[in-house]
């Protein structure tokens, strides 16, 4: 993700801030711009940027921006709908009868809004369900019930989380039961999303053909592959050929959590590129780090695997160093590599 400044006094700001901490403006991101803005009141309840990028043009905020405080999107004044381009993608909410609720709710708009952002930037903005029903993306946040358990997943176009999982606690609860190295919010989105880019990505022949040959076979049974991955764990060897113990369940898992790990590198990466991180090792053989160009525009799996493979690293030893764990806690096999830069051509190439 690339760096914001307040375009009103240039202090450094982030993708969630809403109002500049040093000049006190108005912040909004715009999507079309894929930019953050200072805004002013135009005295007839319209909003205005100062910034010439956006000159002659009126703006509001998004309903939930106003009203809700979970958001910090705007739209042009004229747009019909009261909603953002992300707002607009979730069709269920939670019960707001509780705090606690209110702000899950805002936890999950936010880690929405960062895949969102890394899906733009990999033009793959996906198009809302009520404009294309077959093809379309719909998000549902749920929470669990006497009647229903909601079960965090992908189907139909449609991405359903459970709130809990906005819950850091319960997060960590579930990590530690369920043995995983590494589980977040933005995770869940990313491995969910790719569920949806599967259907979106990988219709035809020839690509299936390909998929299969480093995946396997998408069409074994879904619910017995689950049950037998639940019953005896995954293979002794699975990572030797899996980027984690959940995708050696089934190809389609596989797929999804390769993909949230291809997210998760290029987004990481683009961040360090924006901030211009580099590495100079003061003796040689030690990772070295030069991002030239913005990865999630890259071309070259080479490349962005090479400077993954050095800022991993140095993440890694840094928060080692002030005892927390390691920020990428995954080994990338050769075959998880294989895995990676075909999500990567599928990706850039869309072949």
């Amino acid at each position: 993700m690339r760096t914001f400044h307040c375009d009103k006094c240039g202090q450094l700001v982030f993708f969630e801030n809403v109002r500049c901490e040093n000049c006190g403006s108005v912040l909004g991101y715009v999507p079309e711009k894929m930019a953050i803005y200072a805004f002013e009141e135009d005295g007839e309840g319209l909003l205005r940027s100062p910034n010439p990028h956006l000159a002659g043009r009126t703006y509001k905020k998004c309903v939930n921006y106003a009203r809700e405080d979970v958001c910090n999107w705007m739209l042009e004044s004229g747009t019909p709908s009261e909603l953002c381009a992300s707002c607009q993608l979730t069709r269920i909410i939670p019960t707001l009868n509780s705090d606690k609720n209110r702000l899950y709710w805002k936890r999950l708009e936010a880690a929405k809004r960062r895949l969102l952002y890394t899906l733009w930037a990999l033009q793959l903005q996906p198009e809302h369900k009520l404009d294309d029903p077959d093809a379309g993306l719909a998000f549902e946040f749920k929470e669990d019930t006497l009647e229903e358990h909601v079960t965090t997943g992908h189907a139909n176009g449609v991405i359903t989380i459970n709130i809990a999982e906005a819950d850091p606690s319960f997060r960590e609860k579930t990590r530690e039961e369920m043995g995983e190295p590494y589980r977040t919010l933005l995770g869940h989105f990313r491995h969910e999303s790719g569920h949806f880019y599967f259907d979106r990505l990988l219709a035809e022949d020839e690509r299936l053909g390909r998929f299969r040959a480093l995946f396997g076979d998408e069409r074994q049974d879904y619910g017995a592959c689950l049950k037998t991955h639940y019953d005896n764990g995954p293979p002794p060897d699975w990572n030797h050929r899996f980027v984690s113990a959940y995708a050696s369940m089934h190809p389609l898992e596989d797929w999804a959590e390769t993909w949230a790990h291809y997210l998760h590198m290029v987004d990481t990466l683009d961040t360090a590129h924006a901030c211009g991180v580099t590495l100079k090792p003061k003796l040689p053989g030690e990772p070295e780090l030069e991002l030239d160009t913005q990865p999630a525009r890259s071309d070259d799996f080479d490349d962005i695997l090479t400077a993954w493979f050095s800022l991993s690293y140095v993440l890694n030893s840094l928060n080692r160093s002030v005892g927390m764990p390691d920020p990428y806690p995954f080994t990338l096999s050769t075959p998880v590599i294989d895995k990676l830069r075909f999500v990567h051509e599928m990706v850039r190439f869309r072949k």
